[in-house]
């Protein structure tokens, strides 16, 4: 499992080097791969950071016009824009989904190079976020994704840091507007499979002031975990409300 966090674009992206920069200088990460107009990628520029089993690639356009990048970064500014997830046949969750009412965004497709081949496609999700799943055809032998090479320059103070001791991803949460929280569950009960694992109310994580209800779904392993959570009544707005 990655995320993609996109990032307002400045002359010679370097908005979304200074991102990775910092989770790598403040946070532990390490810089993995990079696709960007040195690798022949002209739309978009990616700088993929790593932390044992943690991804995050933060991406920015390369040219005006680009809705997808452009419309969240208007209404959200810098954040998570898709949560990608590993999975074994890609083919039959599309369908599956599809099938269940799902929005593909994207159909199954295919990417290669010398290292492997993959197979892709994206899924709309909660709100503007998306999923895209990644099925390998072959293993793959390359640092990251088709297309990525080696990052343009590792900072070899990283070396000397202390290690920050970040092993992998626990759960993302989706906070939902009020009254969305079982329609977004039942989503990923239908859509993806997913059941739930764990549940509680207002009366169990509440302050003087704010409250909210949660339910977690997870994949079949357990090993995705995600918190849909909705605000609850209280004597002022939710901590998930802005």
């Amino acid at each position: 499992m990655f995320m993609k966090l996109k990032s307002l674009l400045s002359e010679r992206h370097c908005d979304t080097l200074q991102a990775a920069s910092f989770y790598c200088d403040k946070m532990g990460f390490e810089p993995l791969a990079y696709k960007g107009l040195e690798t022949g990628s002209r739309e978009v520029v990616s700088h993929v950071i790593r932390q044992d089993k943690i991804i995050f690639a933060f991406e920015s356009a390369l040219n005006p016009g680009n809705e997808e990048m452009g419309e969240h970064l208007v209404k959200h500014g810098d954040g998570v824009k898709d949560i990608a997830f590993q999975v074994e046949d890609c083919d039959f969750l599309v369908k599956t989904a599809k099938e269940r009412g799902a929005v593909i965004v994207k159909e199954p497709w295919v990417e290669q190079d010398g290292q492997g081949r993959i197979k892709c496609a994206v899924l709309q999700t909660y709100g503007d976020t998306t999923h895209t799943l990644v099925e390998y055809l072959s293993p793959y032998k390359g640092l990251f994704l088709p297309g990525y090479k080696e990052p343009l320059f590792k900072d070899p103070l990283l070396a000397k840091l202390p290690l920050a001791g970040l092993h992998f991803i626990d759960h993302i949460v989706g906070n939902q507007p009020d009254d969305q929280m079982v329609p977004v569950t039942n989503w990923y009960e239908k859509c993806l499979m997913f059941h739930r694992f764990w549940s509680i109310d207002d009366k169990q994580i509440h302050t003087q002031y704010s409250s909210l209800r949660s339910v977690v779904v997870t994949n079949y392993e357990e090993t995705i975990k995600m918190p849909i959570n909705e605000p609850a009544r209280g004597k002022k707005m939710s901590q998930i409300q802005v």
